[in-house]
């Protein structure tokens, strides 16, 4: 099966570079790396707290896409982050959790057949411990105020009453990251953009180059708000069954004719689409219409498909399992790799051990179970009476 050919010219790596961006800041640093004839290096960085989820592919796929396009990408598999992150994830998990993402991450991107020779794995606790890195947290905290600590994390960073102050270092450890990382360019979604607009003015005051930022997209979720790991209709499990992707689907939250805030036709666009032509070398998406006697309805660009769902050409229940099916193909990749690896179920388990059984209470009945009939009260009282004191009189 043929994959995407490689782009070549400068203009070609670009074009990849920045298909599907939502925003880039200093695009002319990516641009002069390429103009020097070197590959551009990438970080993305990924606390690891709460269970990846397909909603993980919109970052994949643009990880994917900047591998296919020669860039050098590292992943930061940002245990410390996880843990000063208003203690997301206890910190005897986040040394699992950090493995179980190295292990799904790689299995995802083979997914989309994607040569992974330049892509490494980071772990932010492996230099984020070093004298060289604290006394740079040291540096910057002496020229950050509290306020633009706050307002840089203020989408990334859970905010609350009388918060915890490692929710301030947060911020201040990701713009590090990308002096220390030795990258020209961090990539993340646009809910970091104020973090990124910080590390464009923190960074200098430290000596330190600026570096460019690239932005994915928010897309919506299956029932139209953010796919979150914590809500579990939201999102569907990297290791779902395909009986459990086909009911999750068939139950999303798919308006008709509405394409605003759709989250399935969103996951195609960002996910299916250059999914498959990073995989087979064809941007298309195909619709089964045989139970209507039509032949299929096969789409290479988004916007052909947005006009046949608002026409109504293209309904929900042709939708649904056309997008349920791409993603049980999608996935079986994961699903067959975990099977086969003892190890990964192994790690699985260690970060994310299932609940603990609460044990039931067994109530205390006192020391005179069973109770005595009130009948026998009288007589009870009668016996238990001190032998030498008279009974006593009316």
């Amino acid at each position: 099966m043929a994959s995407r050919k490689a782009p070549e010219t400068k203009e070609e790596k670009l074009a990849l570079i920045y298909e599907n961006l939502a925003e880039t800041i200093n695009p002319e640093i990516i641009e002069g790396v390429l103009d020097e004839g070197r590959a551009v290096k990438v970080y993305w960085g990924t606390a690891t707290t709460g269970k990846p989820h397909t909603g993980y592919f919109v970052p994949a796929i643009k990880i994917a896409q900047l591998l296919h396009a020669g860039c050098e990408v590292t992943i930061l598999l940002a245990d410390i982050h996880g843990f000063l992150d208003n203690l997301k994830a206890p910190l005897e998990l986040v040394e699992h959790r950090s493995n179980y993402y190295q292990w799904t991450i790689r299995a995802m991107l083979e997914a989309v057949g994607v040569d992974t020779s330049l892509l490494k794995f980071v772990k932010g606790s492996s230099y984020q411990k070093s004298p060289d890195y604290i006394m740079d947290v040291y540096r910057l905290c002496s020229v950050t105020s509290e306020h633009d600590a706050k307002k840089a994390g203020a989408e990334v960073v859970k905010q609350s009453g009388n918060a915890p102050l490692s929710g301030l270092l947060y911020p201040i450890l990701q713009i590090l990251d990308e002096e220390h990382l030795g990258v020209d360019v961090q990539f993340g979604g646009v809910d970091q953009r104020k973090l990124f607009t910080a590390a464009k003015e923190w960074l200098p005051k430290l000596g330190y180059k600026q570096r460019a930022h690239i932005m994915n997209p928010m897309i919506p979720g299956l029932h139209g708000g953010k796919m979150s790991s914590s809500e579990e209709d939201s999102k569907i499990d990297l290791l779902d069954t395909p009986e459990t992707i086909t009911k999750k689907i068939r139950k999303a939250e798919a308006a008709p004719k509405i394409v605003e805030g759709n989250g399935i036709l969103a996951f195609i666009e960002y996910v299916l689409l250059p999914a498959a032509e990073l995989k087979t070398g064809s941007r298309t998406f195909s619709v089964d219409r045989s139970r209507d006697s039509l032949e299929p309805l096969v789409y290479s660009d988004i916007k052909a498909m947005h006009a046949d769902y608002q026409s109504d050409v293209l309904t929900p229940q042709l939708l649904k399992p056309a997008v349920a099916q791409a993603i049980v193909d999608l996935t079986a990749h994961i699903r067959d790799s975990f099977a086969k690896s003892e190890e990964w179920q192994s790690i699985a388990l260690q970060a994310y051990p299932p609940p603990a059984k609460k044990e039931k209470k067994v109530k205390n009945k006192g020391t005179h179970y069973p109770v005595r009939p009130k009948g026998d009260a009288a007589a009870a009282a009668k016996d238990e009476a001190p032998k030498d004191e008279a009974p006593k009189e009316a």
